[in-house]
């Protein structure tokens, strides 16, 4: 389902803890042009926590513009207004983009976007993405004394050392590399594997996913691929139709 309109007074016709992830990038200071219009995040955080079940989350991509020689602090002014409402800070990922154009200025090129996680309550789904281990199948020797440590005639401990292998595979960190996804019909749009990532690790199919600022709709394009209920919406009628044509090319 795509709706357009204010995500605001959209989603306040959405029932209480109806949905089980969301996941979006809002506009923010002056970095994203969005065909005229603005965004009330606070009022935007408010309705997210409404319409979140317990155990749901929501991730949150967003950066800051650098003003006057100053970065805002734009991304940690919202974390901070999202744990007022009772989300729980799960954890502060980085996405750090592959293909950032380099910039002239006198300091390091801005080559990443936080990505927020908040749970309300613990979060009810965890499937982490697993990659794989460079050292799988080597040995491991941890050098410990354990409970089977030996005991030598004279009453001293000798270490057995402990010996495991290394698996095959490993739990994905929290910083992600993923390129900017480049699209001539919308100035900002989502990477699809951070997309992808974010709806495998956070929920099941069958699951209601939502993006109430959906752009061209590859967070809806992805939890359809992935069997996921989803709602997307968007201000602009054009972006609407933009990802309703995305959808429908599935």
């Amino acid at each position: 389902m795509i709706i357009c309109g204010n995500c605001v007074d959209v989603m306040a016709t959405l029932n209480d803890k109806s949905i089980d992830l969301t996941v979006t990038s809002p506009p923010y200071d002056n970095l994203r042009k969005y065909n005229g219009f603005t965004f009330d995040h606070e009022a935007i955080a408010q309705q997210l926590y409404r319409v979140t079940k317990p155990g749901g989350v929501v991730v949150w991509v967003v950066g800051d513009a650098t003003i006057k020689g100053s970065e805002t602090g734009t991304s940690f002014k919202q974390a901070l207004y999202f744990m007022g409402l009772g989300f729980n800070l799960h954890d502060t990922m980085i996405w750090e983009k592959t293909n950032a154009l380099p910039l002239t200025h006198n300091r390091y090129e801005p080559v990443f976007e936080y990505m927020f996680v908040f749970s309300k309550d613990k979060p009810k789904t965890w499937n982490p993405i697993l990659i794989p281990c460079k050292l799988a199948g080597k040995s491991k020797n941890h050098g410990r004394y354990n409970a089977t440590s030996i005991l030598t005639e004279n009453g001293a401990c000798r270490c057995r050392d402990e010996i495991s292998i290394y698996k095959e595979f490993k739990q994905k960190g929290n910083v992600w590399q993923i390129a900017v996804a480049h699209n001539t019909k919308h100035p900002a749009i989502f990477p699809a594997q951070l997309a992808h990532d974010h709806i495998i690790s956070w929920s099941n199919p069958g699951d209601a996913v939502l993006d109430p600022m959906c752009g061209s709709g590859t967070t809806l394009v992805e939890a359809a691929k992935l069997g996921r209920d989803y709602i997307g919406i968007d201000c602009s009628e054009e972006y609407c139709e933009l990802s309703r044509e995305r959808l429908n090319d599935l």
